[in-house]
């Protein structure tokens, strides 16, 4: 009985697992499907241009191969490329990358992405997709595929050549089925171009299915500043944290000496008073020998203990004048207006800064749409599940008409809030809708009301602009026939050309 139950009983790979889980990548739906392949690239570009200090510029060309089924996707950057014995990792394997174990604030963590793309071109078209290496004086191509068994990449009819060593980038294209090109808020055309607005120090080009060409030009010199790895805080942690830490620290004698040095804002005489905490803790033994319950003994002592907030070096905010360029730039509005909370911390000690920008008027309303609500976490726009997104939640939320918005979804007015922090609050591993964090919900309502403030004002000193010129035009209509009326009274008919002058001068000096 018991070998029957357990003869099937099988070991699978991650590789296995997302295969027959894509929805869990973004593969759900074909608008959505497209839309994560571009996203995956592009935002690989990105990453790796930020890394090694390069203006990113990227294009993108989206291809129709079988009508509303099958497009071919191509992305060229001009970064670092990759080297060879890390490209079929990067590009074919999943969980493989560099990104995983740092704590600092990044656009992906889990290396899937680019391999997800490669198995979903497989499994829907059963292609595999090509690649242009270009690194160190080296360039590669070929195409890659996955063995999805061993979650291996599996490189074909590659060919090496030398180049100069200054040329560097990475092309990649692929062709994909279950997919489909739209036009809209969930397409990769608005994708590509709020990835523009949240990155004005990027070149973003993309080239569509009927062969339009959309630039968003690079609008600022600046790049951004680099967001540094920091050690955990610890209060942002649990017992299986410290106890992982606790396995790959080597060379500490002592406990006491593993969390000074492992953690930041732990001191000499904050383990002193952890000590006084937690009494049935050896801070003398060897880290290698801590136990689950003293793992949770000392969660609970660092909840006891008043900590100096993280530092905040970790995390790279898109920046208040970047951010007023780029909406300038791409929506050209009547009015804008920037504001960047300053950084606090959410579930005890996670630090992040939320970053809100209005733009009012302008080419908002030429594309129809209103109260258009652009959604960011880490500069990575957030397209879909935006009825469950605590940022949409909390726009909505707003009393717009104390700011003389009458109906939020009918005026012609954006918001741009970014979320940036080590570890977003996403509410599933799709990551496209943020979760009701309280502190971040605070931070996200103060920030809205704030820009809300200055469109109030902006739209009050229009209403008094107009209101002014209606009674201008009003009383400028009588007084022609007032000149003439008080020149035949004053016996002074002679006069009333002169009179109409100096009372249409004394109108416009009351009314400037």
């Amino acid at each position: 009985m018991a070998k029957n139950i357990f003869g099937g009983f099988k070991e699978y790979s991650v590789a296995e697992f997302f295969k027959k889980n894509r929805q869990m990548l973004g593969f759900s739906g074909k608008v959505r499907s497209l839309t994560t392949i571009v996203h995956e690239y592009v935002t690989n570009s990105l990453d790796a241009c930020g890394e090694a200090g390069i203006h990113p510029h990227v294009e993108v060309w989206v291809g129709e191969v079988e009508k509303n089924n099958r497009y071919s996707v191509r992305v060229k950057d001009n970064g670092p490329g990759i080297p060879e014995k890390l490209l079929g990792k990067a590009l074919g394997m999943m969980l493989a990358g560099t990104k995983f174990n740092r704590y600092v604030q990044q656009r992906g963590q889990q290396g899937i992405g680019a391999a997800g793309c490669t198995m979903y071109s497989l499994i829907t078209t059963g292609q595999p997709v090509k690649f242009s290496s270009t690194h160190g004086g080296k360039k590669i191509c070929g195409k890659l595929g996955i063995d999805f068994k061993a979650n291996k990449p599996v490189l074909m009819e590659v060919q090496r050549e030398d180049c100069p060593v200054e040329e560097h980038g990475l092309e990649v294209e692929g062709v994909f089925g279950e997919t489909k090109y739209e036009r809209g808020a969930h397409g990769v055309g608005e994708y590509l171009k709020r990835t523009a607005i949240a990155n004005p120090h990027a070149t973003i080009i993309f080239n569509t299915p009927e062969k339009e060409r959309f630039v968003y030009p690079q609008s600022v010199e600046e790049l951004p500043e680099k967001a540094e790895e920091v050690k955990p805080h610890p209060l942002g942690i649990g017992p299986n944290d410290i106890l992982d830490i606790a396995k790959k620290a080597k060379g500490y004698s002592r406990l006491s000496a593993m969390l000074q040095n492992e953690f930041t804002r732990v001191s000499l005489n904050k383990v002193k008073e952890l000590r006084e905490l937690v009494p049935e803790v050896n801070f003398e033994m060897k880290p290698g020998k801590l136990t689950w319950d003293e793992a949770e003994k000392l969660v609970g002592g660092f909840g006891k203990v008043k900590w100096i907030s993280p530092a905040t070096d970790s995390i790279a905010p898109i920046g208040k004048t970047q951010i007023e360029k780029s909406l300038e730039n791409i929506l050209n509005p009547e009015l804008v207006y920037v504001t960047s909370r300053p950084p606090k911390i959410y579930r005890g000690g996670i630090p992040f800064v939320v970053e809100v920008g209005i733009a009012y008027g302008g080419d908002i309303s030429k594309e129809g749409k209103g109260g258009v609500v652009m959604r960011f976490a880490n500069r990575a726009p957030l397209l879909f599940d935006a009825g469950g997104c605590a940022i949409t939640q909390t726009a909505k939320a707003v009393e717009w008409k104390r700011y003389e918005i009458k109906k939020f979804d009918d005026e012609p007015i954006a918001i741009l809030v970014n979320i940036a922090s080590v570890h977003v609050p996403y509410t599933s591993a799709g990551k496209q809708s943020i979760s009701g964090e309280e502190e971040v919900v605070e931070e996200m309502k103060n920030a809205i009301m704030e820009a809300g403030r200055h469109v109030q004002k902006h739209l009050s000193g229009k209403r008094r602009a107009r209101e002014k010129s209606t009674k201008k035009k009003a009383i400028m209509r009588y007084v022609g026939q007032i000149s003439a009326d008080l020149a035949e009274l004053a016996d002074e008919k002679g006069k009333g050309e002169e009179l109409k002058a100096s009372l249409e001068k004394m109108v416009e000096t009351r009314f400037e």
